[in-house]
């Protein structure tokens, strides 16, 4: 199931939130203490976004880390670790997994076959105490899961950095960070050790509320990204309302010198975006 089919049955969930949140919140302080977690969320849910299909331990095929307790709920960093399985094939797909959160699919990444992602982290939105999990796809079609649970609270309703005035004014603004590294004789490395991808744009949820008119902001995130390198595709991203505010990627993958890096990304209001950076042979 898409994050878009998903989304429809996630607005019902909002306003269920919504409407309910008053009267939750002493069931909510109660379950939050809980030593274990509850996984009900998890086993309702899965047959929603992958069907009848089984799901397997991530093996060491994906790994996850997360704070265990975040600092902040609506920026918690996420941190996702590749390794390629000779019997399972390269990681074609990875999909993150909020199982608490109003939208719980925040984001489904596609990787391109000779792109050799290794790495991936980003930023998600928390809101209450929950599994977040990391669902990868392998070549031979089968799934692989690891989670980690964060004790975080009120993330996607949490009011916005900036204004929306500031916002609007620099939305759809790239930068692309390159991270060197060298070999121990100082010669540069034939790969692009790590990038990083920052985006101006709110993302906001739709659960904020403006704090001046105090009516609710409407949704509006980047639910579409590409990255490629020349013809190839790294990765692209179909992402909704848990990625937080400006999002932020930094990748791991096999970079080829003299090849320009471009990026193309779309918003729920159908804005459009795109930028491109050259990268040159001593950044590898």
């Amino acid at each position: 199931m898409t994050i878009k089919s998903i989304r429809l049955r996630s607005r019902v969930v909002a306003f269920v939130f919504l409407a309910l949140v008053g009267v939750a919140m002493p069931f909510a302080a109660g379950a939050q203490s809980a030593s274990v977690p509850d996984t009900k969320t998890w086993d309702g849910l899965k047959g929603d976004v992958f069907g009848q299909k089984p799901i397997g331990d991530a093996g060491g095929i994906i790994t996850i880390d997360a704070p265990k307790r975040a600092e902040d709920a609506a920026i918690v960093p996420i941190d996702l670790h590749f390794k390629t399985d000779a019997a399972t094939g390269r990681i074609k797909a990875v999909t993150l997994i909020v199982d608490e959160n109003p939208s719980p699919v925040a984001a489904v990444f596609q990787f391109g076959k000779d792109a050799g992602v290794t790495h991936l982290a980003t930023r998600l939105r928390v809101n209450a105490y929950s599994y977040v999990r990391a669902i990868a796809e392998t070549e031979d079609g089968k799934l692989h899961m690891t989670q980690t649970f964060v004790k975080a609270s009120g993330g996607c309703s949490a009011p916005a950095m900036k204004n929306q005035d500031e916002s609007l004014a620099s939305l759809g603004k790239m930068k692309l960070r390159v991270f060197t590294s060298k070999t121990p004789g100082n010669e540069p490395m034939t790969r692009a050790t790590e990038m990083q991808l920052m985006i101006r744009h709110p993302n906001n949820s739709g659960l904020q509320m403006d704090q001046l008119t105090r009516y609710y902001i409407p949704a509006h995130f980047i639910q579409g990204l590409t990255v490629s390198q020349g013809d190839r595709l790294i990765m692209s991203m179909e992402g909704g309302i848990s990625i937080s505010e400006d999002p932020n990627f930094r990748f791991e993958f096999d970079a080829k010198p003299g090849e320009d890096v471009k990026v193309e990304a779309a918003d729920t209001e159908g804005k459009k975006f795109q930028d491109e950076w050259p990268l040159e042979s001593s950044s590898l």
